[in-house]
């Protein structure tokens, strides 16, 4: 197969993968509702779902990003679609919190093999001045799955149920898994401008890179506000402007296409025209600063103000998501390419633990601190859905101030990475 033909064919079979990643990972902040009233849940344990899902994640990526660099990719991507798939199919059968929670544990082990071996393939397939569109090609997989989760997930459930809707969810791992072991796998290094060290797969090395530690910082803060919308937008939606959970699931899908596909998208572009990486750090800190005003008003436009609310979402929605070509193709500028599975295992591990992991669950947290709050100020002790409402539409407003942090992050990660390509 023609080398041309050979990359685009891996494209596509790994943005296929990235997808059903984020739309498995999605599907239960689709149907968060239904199964907050099947199982008279909190939003702390709703957000627990999300949490507990990226803790085992991230745990599980470090070993599997080893791995990844010293074993066959293809073999390993298929081995995780095969198990988070599964359990997902379990978690339609749950029939209690605790089984519906453990499955997701599960899901988490299996997704942890989708973003160090997929970008490390694509680091082996793409030059350095095509590797930011070909990274955001493989991040629309973001946006797209969960677009297409909301699409799928919610008119499912209001027809069949949400057990049908995760179910649905795994069914697409039985085409995506013949599909990888079809795919030729790249040498390690092979799209390199000169020859690399493939001795070298020191941990310590990366550790050793201040900017990569820039970069962690900045991902710890992307990821928890891409889990607390991801994980809580439908509830929002719902509670604030009073959609149904179908419609919901719609309108967010829209704006998921538009704004997250789009965002991204244009963002890779540029980032291929600018291929110095402290210069798409620096890209990227100018989008996201420019998206937290547009996240502010979608959180705080009242009942009657949907359309409104959802277009400044689409705006705020695609700066964030500018973040992945930018950043993971800095990312893998700054490691060779024996060390890139590894890397973004450590990146992951860390941006996890101490991002995404709180994201659904510190939003909830603070959603039903500010619900209790309006209920003692309306001198009730009984939590109203109103109360629950206005809860979590304080928390959300954590989006906005944590992107203007991120902003600074990025352009002091950049600051960092020239100096050291200037020393």
């Amino acid at each position: 197969m023609p080398i041309r033909r050979a990359a685009t064919a891996a494209i596509v079979v790994l943005l296929g993968v990235n997808i059903l990643n984020y739309y498995d990972r999605q599907a239960p902040g689709a149907l968060a509702e239904p199964i907050r009233r099947e199982f008279g849940l909190s939003d702390t344990q709703l957000g627990l779902l999300g949490s507990a899902l990226t803790w085992v994640y991230a745990l599980a990526g470090l070993p599997i990003g080893l791995l990844g660099d010293r074993w066959s990719r293809r073999k390993l991507l298929a081995a995780g679609v095969a198990l988070w798939s599964a359990l997902t199919a379990v978690g339609a059968i749950a029939n209690s919190f605790g089984l519906l929670l453990i499955s997701r544990l599960g899901v988490g082990i299996g997704e942890a093999v989708a973003a160090p071996t997929g970008t490390s393939w694509i680091g082996d397939l793409f030059p350095p001045d095509q590797r930011s569109r070909a990274l955001s090609v493989f991040m629309l997989g973001v946006p797209a799955g969960t677009a297409l989760s909301f699409f799928s997930s919610g008119p499912i459930a209001v027809v069949w149920g949400w057990r049908v809707a995760l179910a649905v969810a795994a069914a697409p791992a039985l085409v995506l898994i013949p599909a990888i072991l079809l795919l030729p796998e790249p040498e390690r290094g092979a799209a390199e401008p000169v020859p690399f060290a493939a001795h070298d797969r020191s941990l310590r090395r990366i550790l050793r890179i201040p900017a990569f530690w820039w970069i962690v910082a900045s991902g710890t803060m992307f990821t928890f506000n891409m889990y607390a919308i991801g994980f809580f937008m439908p509830a929002f939606l719902g509670r604030i402007h009073h959609l149904a959970v179908s419609r919901t699931g719609v309108a967010l899908g829209v704006c998921q296409v538009i704004g997250g596909m789009g965002g991204a998208w244009i963002a890779g572009k540029w980032g291929d025209k600018v291929t110095a990486g402290h210069r798409r750090m620096r890209l990227a800190a100018i989008i996201t600063l420019s998206g937290a005003p547009a996240s502010a008003v979608t959180f705080l436009l009242p009942a009657g103000w949907l359309l409104t609310a959802l277009v400044f979402f689409v705006c705020a929605y695609g700066a964030l998501n500018a973040y992945y070509g930018l950043v993971f193709s800095a990312l893998q500028d700054i490691v060779p390419p024996s060390l890139r599975a590894t890397a973004m295992a450590v990146y992951l591990m860390l941006m996890y633990l101490c991002g995404a992991s709180f994201g659904p669950l510190l939003t909830g947290h603070l959603s039903d601190r500010f619900a209790r709050r309006a209920a003692e100020a309306a001198g009730s002790v009984i939590l109203t859905e109103a109360n629950r409402a206005a809860g979590l539409q304080s928390a959300m407003l954590i989006v906005p101030i944590l992107s203007v942090a991120l902003a600074i992050t990025l352009w002091a990660g950049a600051k960092t990475m020239e100096q050291n390509q200037n020393a």
